[in-house]
């Protein structure tokens, strides 16, 4: 007796969640959009090769070469992307790093989990400091929040904060990601809002850009004589706060190395980073991982 096929001939096997997300992943990044699998959690789907380091280690952002270093694996290069998905067969997901060129990508997050009004808080916030959110493309979560996707200048770095600005508003910046549209997760899909998948990011009003971005701190001078573009980005390093050292680093390495420079200015980079409170060894980490995220594919 003849078997009956699993699957008859007119109804073909779903793609699995695994390869939905690569497609939308892979669509992102012919946008210019750097993206990572995650899983269901919307955590970062591979576990780090590192996970059975002594914490005395040195942090490692990708310099060994394997994945697993979250946001710091993210690509726009198809073949690394296929290579990172191949690697995390659980993925139902892809997050989409933000800071990065050639977008720039700042998240705005209005969350509804907090028990406010976040759009209220945000259309406040526009009122009194004069600015409006243009259009843009905006992706509903499977709570009832909303993402809106701005871009920044290349020479701004956004930290990630969580309330600041208001209750209910999250900021995705520098060294976070946000979750792709398309991504499903244990408590549902992230999907585009009608008429607005099509759009680019727009640019984030200066008047907003102002709120998002701490200002600097006097800077320590430098004995070093790199050139103009240069010297900005070493003295944007040495103004860096407490808990941005690290991001304004690895941000700072990045235009670096996308305007060519990047290994003349690794000793002042790595200079200023140990002046604002870096050890010698986290700079030199932070920017060979900015190397290597910059290089081509």
């Amino acid at each position: 007796m003849a078997t009956m096929d699993r699957h008859p001939p007119h109804c073909p096997p779903h793609p699995s969640l695994a390869t939905l997300a690569l497609a939308h992943a892979l669509s992102a990044a012919e946008r210019g959009l750097a993206v990572i699998p995650l899983a269901r959690t919307k955590l970062p789907a591979l576990p780090s090769p590192h996970r059975g380091d002594p914490p005395s280690a040195p942090r490692c952002h990708g310099e060994c070469g394997l994945p697993g270093h979250g946001v710091y694996d993210a690509s726009t290069d198809p073949r690394r992307i296929r290579a990172l998905f191949a690697a995390a067969p659980r993925a139902t997901g892809y997050g989409i790093a933000c800071g990065l060129a050639p977008h720039h990508l700042i998240g705005v997050d209005l969350d509804t989990k907090s028990g406010t009004d976040a759009s209220a808080s945000l259309r406040e916030l526009a009122l009194r400091h004069l600015f409006t959110i243009p259009d843009t493309v905006v992706v509903a979560t499977p709570s009832g929040g909303r993402h809106l996707w701005l871009s920044g200048p290349p020479d701004a770095v956004v930290p990630n904060s969580a309330g600041r600005l208001a209750p209910g508003i999250d900021i995705r910046g520098a060294g976070g990601y946000l979750v792709g549209p398309g991504s499903r997760t244990e408590h549902g899909v992230y999907s585009t809002v009608p008429g607005t998948g099509h759009l680019p990011p727009a640019p984030c009003p200066p008047a907003l850009l102002r709120l998002l971005t701490p200002p600097p701190r006097a800077h320590h001078p430098m004995t070093g004589r790199p050139g103009q573009h240069g010297l900005g980005l070493v003295q944007f390093v040495l103004s860096a706060h407490e808990g941005q050292r690290n991001t304004r680093l690895f941000w700072a390495a990045c235009r670096a190395y996308e305007n060519g420079v990047g290994d003349t200015l690794a000793d002042a980079l790595t200079d200023a980073a140990v002046h604002a409170g870096l050890t010698e060894r986290e700079a030199r980490s932070t920017i060979a991982s900015a190397a290597r995220l910059t290089a081509g594919p």
